[in-house]
């Protein structure tokens, strides 16, 4: 992952590393960083691929540690949910201590997404300065000395790709909507969603999706990139595998912390607002706890 989204986490446990230590020659400190990516997933598309070229990231100090990759990682984000991830770079060496800034390389030529309505049509994706600048995280972060810091990258698609309307050549513009967690202060929330019952009870536009809200007795609000302050860390699909009515969820990369969590099977445009339109079911309070899986209660709710 209401609103004052953190997006950057670290422990003050890492922070007191970070200061301690130093290089064998008597040098500037070193860590080891390791950054993955995985997706905040969306309902919209069947398929995100982005091309990743690189990696930068600032020093406090103004220094940059840049890494270019041989060659692309390619990934459709839509396949790392549920905690799956994908790595940009492992075990790498770099300065320890405070970092400001991270940026993403992004070979815009190609990245691009499918529509769950054009199955066979692959749509153009721009990337504002994705081949020059990059995707840009701004905030703190630490990487610890003598050890390696292990981070993951949250790419909300649900909230990154917009429209442009006939503003840009691309069928679809890229937002740096992106969150960073330290892979040890992070937790996740799985649960099931009884689509069969409320599906009865509620005209449904399609199975449905949890969405997740930072903090406790969260009034539930769309995806509104025009209104970020206001809406959902992220919003996960649910899914029936077993084809039995009984539809699960795993919302992954949580930092710890309080959350409220709650579904709706109306569709949501991520440029519209559409809260008054849309209903919630199944509005819990949920703790995060690092390193463990919570579940939820199912909804919905059983008295």
């Amino acid at each position: 992952m209401k609103r004052s989204i953190q997006i950057f986490a670290v422990s003050a446990l890492a922070a007191g590393i970070a200061a301690c230590g130093g290089s064998s020659d008597g040098g500037p400190a070193t860590g080891s960083v390791s950054v993955d990516v995985t997706d905040a997933p969306t309902m919209e598309f069947t398929e995100v691929t982005i091309a990743f070229t690189g990696i930068r990231l600032q020093h406090k100090s103004g220094e940059w540690e840049e890494f270019t990759f041989d060659e692309a990682k390619v990934w459709n984000l839509l396949d790392l949910q549920g905690g799956a991830s994908e790595p940009l770079i492992t075990d790498e060496e770099v300065l320890a201590g405070n970092y400001k800034e991270l940026r993403l390389l992004v070979d815009t030529e190609n990245s691009y997404v499918v529509q769950k309505d054009q199955p066979d049509v692959e749509l153009s994706l721009a990337v504002p300065s994705g081949e020059q600048s990059g995707l840009k995280l701004k905030g703190d972060f630490i990487v610890a000395a003598d050890t390696t810091t292990d981070f993951t990258v949250d790419f909300d698609v649900s909230k990154a790709i917009v429209n442009p309307q006939g503003k840009s050549l691309a069928d679809y513009l890229l937002r740096p909507s992106l969150r960073l967690v330290n892979n040890l202060e992070v937790g996740s929330i799985s649960g099931e969603v009884d689509y069969g019952t409320i599906n009865q009870e509620a005209a449904c536009d399609y199975e449905g999706a949890v969405y997740v809200y930072q903090g406790t007795d969260v009034t539930p609000t769309d995806i509104n990139v025009n209104d970020e302050e206001s809406g959902p860390l992220m919003a996960v699909p649910v899914s029936d595998d077993d084809n039995d009515g009984i539809h699960t969820y795993t919302a992954a990369f949580l930092t710890e912390g309080n959350y409220t969590i709650s579904y709706t099977c109306q569709l949501d445009d991520n440029e519209a607002d559409d809260s008054a339109t849309m209903e919630f079911q199944g509005t819990q309070n949920v703790s995060v706890v690092a390193g463990e899986n919570t579940e939820a209660q199912p909804i919905p709710l059983v008295p």
